[in-house]
């Protein structure tokens, strides 16, 4: 039979997706956006944001400005500055953090280089202002989240991501045994 094939997609089209709609909460695809959001999934990934530990955010940044995203970042939209002490010497903490959001293109390659686990993609998605540039440019203040906030949104990546912080520090703490003195030679048979 001609359209036989056109029929059957029709009858799925129409009973499984429009009438199954009115009747199965998993077939309902209108969400009435504001008001009501989609979950996302834990692997959503949209711009980046940094991790800070403890209840201040600027101090207990674990960011150590080592500027590895930023030289890894393809569209080039991170741009740090390490903060210096009165005698000019770096430490290990930024005073500028900045990205900019309106080039960011969320590849996550910033996330994939941290080796400190500082830097971390959001799930925020609304991101729309009036003004053209300047509020697309995001500071340290602006990207600062809490640890807690991390494991909200990403249990299990922020549950391995602590133990792996606590794997390196338990590492840094352990004292290293001391070498062994070497064992005394035999001396040489004499023939």
């Amino acid at each position: 039979m001609i359209g036989k094939g056109i029929l059957k997609g029709m009858a799925i089209t129409g009973w499984d997706n429009f009438v199954g709609s009115y009747f199965s909460k998993e077939r309902l695809t209108t969400v009435q956006y504001p008001e009501e959001k989609d979950a996302l999934p834990e692997n959503y990934r949209n711009f980046p944001f940094l991790v800070y530990d403890g209840n201040e955010p600027l101090d207990g940044l674990r960011c150590t400005a080592c500027k590895i995203c930023e030289k890894e970042c393809p569209p080039q939209c991170i741009y740090i500055i390490p903060m210096r002490d009165e005698k000019g010497k770096v430490q290990k903490k930024p005073q500028v953090f900045d990205i900019d959001i309106s080039v960011c293109m969320g590849c996550q390659i910033c996330v994939e280089v941290c080796p400190f686990e500082s830097i971390k993609m959001d799930q925020v998605y609304t991101y729309s202002r009036q003004e053209r540039f300047d509020n697309y440019l995001l500071h340290r203040e602006d990207l600062a989240k809490s640890n807690e906030y991390y494991h909200k949104i990403h249990p299990t990546d922020a549950a391995a991501s602590d133990a792996s912080l606590a794997e390196a520090a338990a590492k840094k703490k352990k004292p290293e045994p001391a070498a062994a003195a070497p064992a005394p030679k035999p001396a040489a048979a004499v023939a």
